[in-house]
C-alpha cells in the first residue's frame, strides 16, 4: 500500500533526522551538558514549502504572515498549538521535512516537477512572490502524519526522560554507593595508617624505654659495683688499721704485763731473800743447840738460787710461767720457814718443859691454855673454810633476776598483743596468720654456712618482714601490715624460731651457730625488740643463759618444776639426760657465737648490742654459783670453746686470771658433785683448761666466719 511505504519513509526521515541521530553520553553529567541539548533547536520550514502547500491544500493560505517567517517568529509553544489543532487525513501521501533533513521523496515526480514550475512562473509574473506565502491549512494526510510524528516524538521524549530520569536515579545511587564506599575505604586506611602510626610510635618508644633502662641499670651496676669496692678497700682499710691498734695495744699491754712481772718477780725475789736470812741460826736463850739447821739453810739456798735463774734468764720478757715457778719457790720458802719455826717453838717448849719440871701445875696450865688457843685457831681456820664453801651463790644475784623478769614480762605483753590474730576464728585470718608464720620461719631455716650470698638473702627477708614489706613465701606475697598485730606475731614467731635454731640445730651440728648467730645479731642491730625477744625464749628454755638455777617454789609440781630447768616433759615422761645437755649445749654455744659475732652489711659502727661484756658477766656469774652436777661442766666447756678465744683477745691478762681461778678453785668444786658416772664432761672440760693453761692460748673455733665467707 502507499501509505505503508510513506510511513517506512517517513520512519526513514525522522531516523535520519538531528533528533534520530542524538547520542547519549554517560559523561554528560561530568560535563555538565543538558542530555537533550540537540533536541530544543527551533524548527524551520524552507521558502518552497509554502508553495507546495499551497498547491496541496484546497483552502487559501492565511496571507497575514508566510510559514517562513512565521516559524522564524514563532515559538515552539505556538508551532506545537498549531500542529495540535490541525487535522490530519490518513490519506495524505505528503511529509513535513525537518529543516536539516533532505526533503522527502514523491512519487508522483511528474507533478512535483510542474508545480515547481507553476511556483517559478508565479514567482516571475506577480509582484509579490519574493514574499513568503502564509501558512495554509495542511491537508487531514498531512496533519494526521505530522500528529504521528508529534505523538510518536513527545512518546520517545517522555520515554528517554523517564529512562533519563531513571538512569540518572540509579547513576546517584551508584555515586552515593561509591562514596559512601570510598569514604568508609578511606576511613578505614586512615584508621589502619594511625594505627601503623600508633604502633610505630609506641614501638619506638618501647624501644627507646628498654634502652634507657639498660643504660639505667648499667649505670646502677656500675655504681654498685664502685660502691662495693669502695667499700671492699675501706673494710680493708679500716682492718688493717684495727689490726694495727690491736698489734700495738698488744705489744703495749704485753710491756705492761711484762713490767707488772718484773715488779711482781722482783718482790717476790726480795722476800725470798729475807725469809732465807730467818733460817739462818741466831742465838737465843730458848734456841736448843742440838738443832740442826742446816737442811733448811740449804733448801733455802736452793730456792733463792731458783729464783735469781728465773729472773736473768726473762730480762726481756717473763712469762707466766717463769712467775708461777717464782710463786712457787717463795710458797715453799714460806712453808721451809714456818716449818723452821714450829720446829724451833717445838725445842723451845721442849727446853721449857726441862727447865719447869718443878712447876708441873703452872706447866699443866700453859699447855692446858696453848691448847685452848690451839683449838681456837683450827676452829677459825675450819669457821673460815666453811664460810669459803659457803660463800657462793645458790642462784643468781638480784640485778640479774631483775633483768631476767624484764625479759619475761615484755615477751608475755608481746604474746598478749597478738592474742587476737592467733585465736583467729575466720578463714581468711587463720590463712593470713599461717603464711606470717611460714615467712618468719623459712628464712631462718634455710640458714647455712654455705656462703655469704645465701645468708645475706635470708637476712634481707627476715630485715624486710619486720619492715613491714611485702615478702614473697611459698610463692605467696605476703606482708606483716596487712594486720593490726602481724608486726608483733612475726616478731614473737621470729625469735622463737631463732632460739629452736640453737635448740635443734646447733645442737646436732655445732658449725650451725656462727651463721645463725651473724644473721641473728645483725636482725637484733637493726630491729633491737627482736634481740629481747631472743633472749626471752633462751632463758626460758635455758635458764643456764642467765645464768639463773630457778628454786623449787611452794605447790610447784616436780614436773612443772623439770619444765622450769629446762626439760622436756610429756605425758608424764621426762627426757633423757643426754637429750636434755645436748639441747642446752646448743643454745649455750648459739648465745656464745651472738655475743662475739656482727653482721657486716650493716653500717653502723657503734657498739654490739649485746657483745662480750655481757659474755665475762655471764662467766664471772657462773663462778660466784655454786657448781651443778654434769650441767655446770657442760656448759662451761662449751661457752669457753666457741667464744673462749674472743674473750681472750679482748680481756688479755684478766680472762687468764680467770681460767686459773677456774682450775684452780672452781674446777674442784665441780669434781666433788660430779659422780663417777657423769665424768665425761668434768674430763672435757679439764683437758680444755689445762691445754690453754699449757699453751697461754684457745683456738679460734673451727666454724667461725671469716671476711672470706662473707664475699662468697
Amino acid at each position: 500500500m502507499p501509505s505503508e511505504s510513506l510511513r517506512w519513509e517517513t520512519l526513514e526521515a525522522l531516523k535520519n533526522s538531528p533528533k534520530g541521530k542524538l547520542k547519549y553520553s554517560p559523561d554528560w553529567l561530568e560535563k555538565g551538558e543538558d542530555i537533550l541539548t540537540g533536541c530544543v533547536e527551533v524548527s524551520s520550514l524552507s521558502p518552497l514549502s509554502g508553495q507546495i502547500l499551497k498547491r496541496m491544500s484546497p483552502r487559501p493560505l492565511l496571507k497575514t504572515r508566510s510559514l517562513s517567517s512565521c516559524v522564524r517568529d514563532t515559538s515552539p509553544e505556538i508551532l506545537e498549538d498549531l500542529a495540535a489543532g490541525a487535522s490530519f487525513s490518513q490519506t495524505s501521501p505528503r511529509q513535513i521535512a525537518s529543516p536539516t533533513s533532505p526533503p522527502p521523496v514523491s512519487i508522483h515526480a511528474e507533478d512535483d516537477e510542474q508545480k515547481a514550475e507553476e511556483i517559478k512562473e508565479d514567482s516571475v509574473v506577480s509582484p509579490v512572490a519574493s514574499s513568503p506565502p502564509a501558512i495554509s491549512v495542511l491537508s487531514p494526510r498531512a496533519t494526521q502524519m505530522a500528529g504521528c510524528i508529534r505523538m510518536c516524538e513527545q512518546k520517545h521524549k517522555a520515554k528517554a526522560k523517564a529512562e533519563l530520569s531513571l538512569r540518572q536515579e540509579q547513576q546517584e545511587r551508584l555515586v552515593v554507593t561509591a562514596a559512601n564506599c570510598e569514604s568508609e575505604q578511606l576511613k578505614r586506611y586512615e584508621e589502619l595508617m594511625e594505627l601503623k602510626q600508633r604502633q610505630e610510635h609506641q614501638s619506638m618508644r618501647d624501644m627507646m624505654e628498654k634502652e634507657t633502662q639498660e643504660s639505667l641499670g648499667r649505670q646502677e651496676k656500675l655504681r654498685e659495683e664502685h660502691r662495693h669496692r669502695m667499700k671492699i678497700l675501706n673494710l680493708r682499710l679500716r682492718e688493717a688499721e684495727q689490726q694495727r691498734l690491736r698489734e700495738a695495744e698488744l705489744e703495749r699491754q704485753r710491756q705492761v704485763e711484762g713490767r707488772e712481772r718484773h715488779r711482781a718477780i722482783n718482790a717476790i725475789q726480795e722476800e725470798v731473800l729475807q725469809l732465807n736470812q730467818l733460817l739462818q741460826p741466831r742465838p737465843s736463850t730458848y734456841t736448843d743447840p742440838a738443832f740442826d739447821h742446816t737442811p733448811y739453810i740449804t733448801r733455802g739456798n736452793q730456792l733463792c738460787s731458783q729464783v735469781s735463774e728465773v729472773v736473768p734468764a726473762s730480762a726481756d720478757f717473763l712469762s707466766v710461767e717463769d712467775l708461777t715457778v717464782a710463786e712457787r719457790a717463795l710458797q715453799e720458802m714460806r712453808s721451809l720457814v714456818r716449818n723452821l719455826q714450829d720446829e724451833v717453838a717445838q725445842a723451845a717448849e721442849r727446853k721449857r718443859k726441862e727447865q719447869e719440871e718443878e712447876e708441873e701445875k703452872k706447866k699443866r696450865h700453859e699447855e692446858l691454855k696453848a691448847l685452848q688457843e690451839e683449838q681456837k685457831k683450827t676452829a677459825a681456820r675450819s669457821a673460815k673454810e666453811k664460810a669459803k664453801k659457803e660463800g657462793l651463790q645458790t642462784g643468781a644475784d638480784e640485778s640479774t633476776l631483775k633483768w631476767y623478769n624484764v625479759l619475761q614480762d615484755s615477751s608475755s605483753q608481746c604474746a598478749q598483743a597478738f592474742d587476737e590474730l592467733s585465736k583467729a576464728k575466720d578463714t581468711q585470718t587463720k590463712k593470713l596468720k599461717m603464711e606470717l608464720q611460714k615467712a618468719a620461719a623459712t628464712p631462718v631455716s634455710q640458714i647455712a654456712n654455705i656462703s655469704g650470698a645465701p645468708l645475706k638473702e635470708a637476712f634481707e627477708k627476715i630485715d624486710k618482714l619486720l619492715s613491714c614489706r611485702p615478702v614473697t613465701s611459698a610463692g605467696k606475697t605476703v606482708s606483716a601490715s596487712q594486720h593490726p598485730q602481724g608486726l608483733d606475731f612475726v616478731s614473737y614467731k621470729l625469735a622463737e624460731k631463732f632460739v629452736k635454731q640453737g635448740e635443734e640445730e646447733v645442737a646436732s651440728n655445732h658449725s650451725a651457730a656462727f651463721p645463725i648467730a651473724a644473721v641473728a645479731s645483725g636482725i637484733w642491730e637493726l630491729h633491737p625488740k627482736i634481740g629481747e625477744l631472743i633472749l626471752a625464749h633462751l632463758h626460758k628454755k635455758c635458764p643456764y643463759a642467765v645464768p639463773h638455777y630457778p628454786p623449787m617454789g611452794r605447790g610447784t609440781s616436780v614436773e612443772d618444776y623439770q619444765r622450769i630447768l629446762g626439760y622436756r616433759v610429756d605425758d608424764s615422761k621426762v627426757e633423757g639426760q643426754d637429750s636434755f645437755l645436748k639441747r642446752m649445749s646448743g643454745m649455750i654455744r648459739l648465745y656464745a657465737a651472738i655475743i662475739q659475732m656482727r653482721w657486716p652489711y650493716t653500717g653502723k659502727q657503734g657498739p654490739h648490742p649485746h657483745g662480750l661484756n655481757h659474755g665475762w658477766r655471764w662467766l664471772a656469774q657462773i663462778l660466784n654459783m655454786e657448781p651443778l652436777a654434769d650441767i655446770t661442766a657442760t656448759i662451761l666447756f662449751d661457752f669457753l670453746e666457741v667464744c673462749g678465744n674472743a674473750l681472750m683477745k679482748q680481756y688479755r691478762g684478766q680472762f687468764w686470771k680467770l681460767v686459773l681461778l677456774i682450775y684452780e678453785e672452781y674446777f674442784p668444786r665441780i669434781e666433788a658433785v660430779t659422780s663417777t658416772g657423769q665424768m665425761g664432761s668434768v674430763t672435757r672440760l679439764k683437758q680444755f683448761l689445762e691445754t690453754s693453761l699449757r699453751t697461754k692460748q684457745i683456738p679460734v673455733p673451727k666454724s667461725e666466719l671469716g671476711s672470706a665467707f662473707f664475699r662468697s
